[in-house]
């Protein structure tokens, strides 16, 4: 049975990094797995990132993902509760995740059942991208 797999962030300036977790999520997942992206709102990203982000719209940034051959299905949310039920009603039996939110509070942990942890790609960030 393929595996469910999801993963999710703001993929705001689209990089390496970016298709590299993608890449591997759709790598572990295996063969017939199916990729579930959760994106950030645009009202949620400039809440955690603050008023000059993001820079691409919600619809681009999830144009972008859906473009990408290892994305299945894109998804959006705009608070913690919905990203929580987003994971809930998914039932992923695995969560990629950048290894930097390692020791941090993974919203829907309660409803995953495996979570791999994935090391950032050539210290690669969208935030590290912006400010150069």
């Amino acid at each position: 049975m393929p595996l469910k797999v999801w993963i999710n962030g703001t993929f705001d300036v689209l990089h390496m990094g970016h298709i590299k977790l993608l890449q591997k999520g759709k790598l572990i997942g295996g063969e017939g797995c199916n990729l579930r992206v959760g994106v950030d709102t645009d009202e949620r990203v400039r809440e955690k990132k603050g008023p000059s982000r993001p820079i691409n719209t919600l619809k681009n940034r999830v144009e972008f993902l859906e473009s990408i051959k290892y994305v299945d299905e894109v998804y959006t949310f705009s608070t913690d509760e919905e990203l929580t039920q987003l994971i809930k009603d998914y039932e992923p039996d695995l969560v990629v995740i950048g290894e930097e939110y390692r020791d941090k509070v993974i919203v829907g942990k309660e409803w995953m059942k495996r979570i791999w942890y994935v090391p950032r790609y050539e210290d690669l960030s969208t935030t590290n991208i912006v400010e150069r």
